[in-house]
């Protein structure tokens, strides 16, 4: 059975923004390493089209880029939309029930899923879906954006904290 883990780079006062800071070299690192050990990924739409910038390589990517972007490909990826029509390759759109689709993707694939994106994190915290949250919490201060816990704000325990950074805490929540 399949775990549904939500993970994600965070603010310290709780926003998420690809924009507003990025992973150091450690940290991309390690992002390359679980992009290769994942059973896949489900994303929103609004996530997706902003990691679909992988499926093309670009000029200006160095190794670790190439690394990522190679283990990003090769992983199955599952993208909720009410609006898309079409995903690119390695992908399959989920349109209609997303409780069912997503019961469905965990009692089919063995390993880990992880969970792109606050908004379809909100959907599946509510359905009682997600089995673990992973914040990735960087010393930047927003003070604005898309917040991690989109609502619900769900109990949750503390299972393990990391140092993955200089700078970089990884805190491993389950639902209480």
């Amino acid at each position: 059975m399949a775990r549904l883990v939500f993970g994600m780079n965070q603010s310290l006062d709780g926003y998420v923004d690809h924009t507003g800071f990025a992973p150091g070299p450690v940290l991309f690192r390690h992002f390359i390493d679980q992009a290769r050990e994942q059973a896949g990924s489900i994303y929103g739409r609004r996530l997706y089209e902003i990691m679909a910038y992988w499926d093309e390589e670009q000029p200006d990517w160095g190794a670790p880029e190439r690394e990522f972007a190679q283990a990003w490909r090769a992983q199955h990826k599952w993208v909720a939309s009410r609006t898309l029509t079409s995903v690119g390759p390695n992908a399959t759109l989920i349109q209609g029930d997303l409780a069912t689709a997503i019961a469905d993707l965990k009692a089919r694939i063995d390993g880990e899923i992880e969970v792109g994106g606050p908004n379809l994190a909100r959907s599946l915290t509510e359905l009682g879906l997600i089995d673990a949250y992973r914040i990735y919490l960087h010393p930047v201060v927003l003070g604005a954006g898309a917040p991690y816990f989109a609502a619900p704000r769900p109990r949750l325990r503390l299972v393990a904290t990391d140092r993955i950074d200089d700078d970089v805490i990884r805190l491993t929540y389950e639902p209480a």
